[in-house]
């Protein structure tokens, strides 16, 4: 070849191919940085993967409880039920219950039986589990019976008063007689709220004459029990020898308890027995259940007194003058 031509044809190759001048440099640099202990840069693909990377990354960290074993998951349940018990509150004390005057069921609902036995204690009373009823027993007549009537006013004032139902039950609490009675007069004021009487309750009732025959037959030779009998003797206008009468607002330990001279059937149960009862409309078997059951809960104490109190018989070996 001319050494003329020469000069022209290198300089075309090297204007030809400036792609791999550039690819001959590049390839020295990668050479030259390897050769340092570098890492070659790993481009534009290579940062947007790690970015991704990284931003999952920091979301898993985020939400732990999305890479949680079930070993963790376990461990954080049994760690909270132990903060659970540890914060559950302590059972009261007798010196953490000091309320004054309150009642022990509204301390129940209030906060808890714990605190309500406690209160009883101090009020002197225990934790009743008394029954009006004796399920299991007998349910005929027995020795003492007791009685209650439910009443209706009448005439202009409506302050009179006529029996509307009467009810009778054992010594068991077992209801042994329960009859509506038919109105010998106009009735003016149902006294419902208390009563619980209705004007279809009289309509079916029975005839006043037969009610009051049949509660004589039954209670004729037997203790009678009630609560204000006296109000329940005269509107059956009935007499019962005195001697053989257990009225629950009469009798002193009662009145004693409870510090009133004529205390409510209402009271009595409540403070005595610990039942509630006549809380809305009275319910003539319930309050006679009620005293039945006063009268049972001290009864030989009762009828010891009862038998001390009857008049001695006359000494025929004493003369007239004596006597």
């Amino acid at each position: 070849m001319d050494s003329e031509k020469q000069p022209q044809i290198m300089q075309q190759n090297r204007e030809a191919s400036p792609g791999k001048a550039k690819r001959d440099e590049t390839g020295a640099k990668k050479a030259e940085h390897a050769a340092s202990g570098g890492s070659a840069p790993s481009g534009a693909p290579a940062k947007a993967s790690r970015a991704e990377h990284s931003e999952k990354g920091t979301k898993r960290r985020t939400n732990g409880d999305i890479s949680l074993t079930q070993g963790d998951i376990k461990h954080k349940k049994r760690k909270a039920k132990e903060a659970a018990v540890a914060l559950a509150p302590a059972p009261p004390t007798e010196e953490d219950i000091w309320f004054d005057d309150v009642d022990p069921a509204d301390i129940e609902a209030a906060i808890g039986p714990e605190a309500a036995e406690i209160a009883r204690k101090q009020l002197g009373q225990s934790k009743k589990s008394v029954t009006l009823v004796k399920e299991q027993a007998f349910g005929g007549l027995t020795k003492a019976l007791a009685l209650d009537c439910e009443m209706v006013g009448v005439g202009p004032s409506r302050e009179e008063s006529i029996a509307a139902r009467v009810s009778v039950v054992n010594q068991y609490g077992k209801c042994v007689y329960d009859k509506y009675v038919k109105p010998t007069q106009p009735v003016t004021d149902y006294r419902t709220a208390v009563s619980g009487i209705r004007p279809e309750h009289l309509r079916q009732g029975e005839e006043f004459e037969v009610v009051q025959k049949e509660v004589a037959d039954m209670l004729r030779g037997r203790i009678l029990v009630g609560h204000a009998l006296h109000n329940d003797l005269k509107v059956l206008f009935l007499d019962h020898p005195k001697k053989m009468i257990r009225d629950t607002q009469k009798y002193k330990p009662f009145k004693s308890h409870v510090q009133s001279g004529r205390p409510s059937l209402k009271l009595l149960a409540e403070e005595i027995l610990g039942i509630r009862v006549q809380q809305a409309e009275h319910c003539s078997i319930q309050d006679a259940q009620a005293a039945m059951r006063l009268y049972v809960m001290v009864k030989k104490e009762w009828e010891s007194v009862a038998r001390d109190r009857r008049p001695a018989a006359a000494d025929p070996a004493r003369g007239s003058d004596d006597i």
